[in-house]
């Protein structure tokens, strides 16, 4: 069944509302409710565990019988369960809403279901509307929900010749101004961003996420791994979080301690023997890789071994963005070898998310 240009137009604004949705166990969902005119009626977002879902906030803004014939756009299925909230598949059945839009099916084991069930009730339902854009949206939640740790991003910037550094070590800057703001931007998106002790000492980072000269108002919490002590004086010690410290290399170790703190978006920019190691562990879930028009020679190479033996094992990926930044260009990718969610069944998904039900 197709969908209207007001329908889209709706789902973009629903997606820009469900950001406004802590990053959590749960995933971040929006909702529009339209008059049958095309007219806005409403709007909400889902704002934390144990809160109205989405499209019952967007509900709670309209008197009694004020969305009676009209539609609900949603970026995720109308959930079909009551955890701490009831199910919001009955909410709109109840409120009269004569057609439900959304986005992405809930894959949940538990929580899927409230398309068929609103259909059962009369309802028009259409999915699948910006299905991409809502799949970048919550890919992070889905990842950490199958897997049951955080969602890693793996950065680095390197030459065209693939190095991190110049033969003496400088590396500041390889990349211009608009790729550090990228970087900076991506990193507010972030629970935390992990650096090794090689960096912390070499560098002294900071690990804040910096808009200009000014700080974002989400900041990462900052990770340091490694054995060497990181010295009292370190310009990440006045972070406005406290830093975590991991005196091991082992990153499911430092990975499963991190979903336990409630760090969900994980960040990588520890140089190139931190991303090398989560790159062989299995581990880089989406790889951003900034590469520069320079060119630097010399061993100081980005990624070091990340155990591929020969070519026939070599780690292929999916690019799924190429963003130009000034002159830089910066590579979004994902390993194949890894099972993407869009190609992954209900039952597999369903039955790994299950576990975080009861938390919405």
């Amino acid at each position: 069944m197709a969908h209207s240009p007001a329908e889209e137009r709706a789902m973009r604004r629903a997606l820009e509302l469900a950001l406004r949705g802590p990053r959590s166990r749960n995933p971040q969902v929006g909702a529009v409710i339209l008059s049958a005119s095309g007219d806005v009626l409403a709007e909400g977002w889902h704002r934390g565990a144990g809160t109205a879902h989405a499209e019952v906030d967007a509900l709670s803004q309209l008197p009694e019988d004020g969305a009676r014939g009209a539609t609900a756009i949603v970026t995720l299925e109308p959930c079909n369960h009551t955890g701490r909230t009831g199910p919001c598949a009955e909410a709109l059945i109840r409120a009269g809403v004569a057609r439900v839009v959304y986005a992405l099916d809930d894959p949940g084991e538990i929580s899927g279901g409230g398309a068929a069930r609103l259909r059962a009730a009369g309802v028009d339902v259409v999915s699948g509307v910006l299905r991409d854009e809502a799949l970048a949206l919550i890919e992070p939640w889905l990842t950490a929900a199958r897997l049951g740790r955080p969602h890693v991003t793996v950065k680095w910037a390197q030459s065209l010749d693939g190095r991190a550094a110049a033969a003496d070590g400088t590396s500041k800057w390889i990349t211009g101004p608009q790729a550090r703001a990228d970087v900076h931007a991506r990193r507010a998106q972030a629970d935390a961003i992990v650096v090794g002790t090689g960096t912390v000492l070499a560098d002294d980072p900071a690990l804040t996420a910096r808009d200009g000269d000014a700080l974002y108002a989400e900041q990462p919490v900052p990770v340091v791994i490694g054995a060497r002590e990181t010295p009292s004086g370190a310009a990440l010690r006045s972070h406005p979080h406290e830093p975590l410290f991991y005196d091991t290399h082992d990153l499911e170790f430092v990975l499963a301690d991190l979903w336990d703190h409630g760090l969900h978006r994980v960040f990588v920019e520890g140089g190139p023997t931190l991303a090398s190691a989560f790159v062989a562990a299995g581990c880089a879930d989406r790889l951003l890789a900034y590469v520069a028009p320079v060119i630097l020679g010399g061993p100081r190479v980005a990624l070091t071994d990340v155990g591929v033996p020969s070519i026939a094992q070599a780690r292929r990926l999916r690019v799924t963005e190429r963003i130009a930044l000034g002159d830089d260009t910066l590579y979004v990718a994902e390993q194949r070898d890894v099972p993407q969610h869009p190609d992954a069944g209900p039952e597999e998904l369903g039955s790994a998310i299950a576990s975080t039900e009861g938390v919405r």
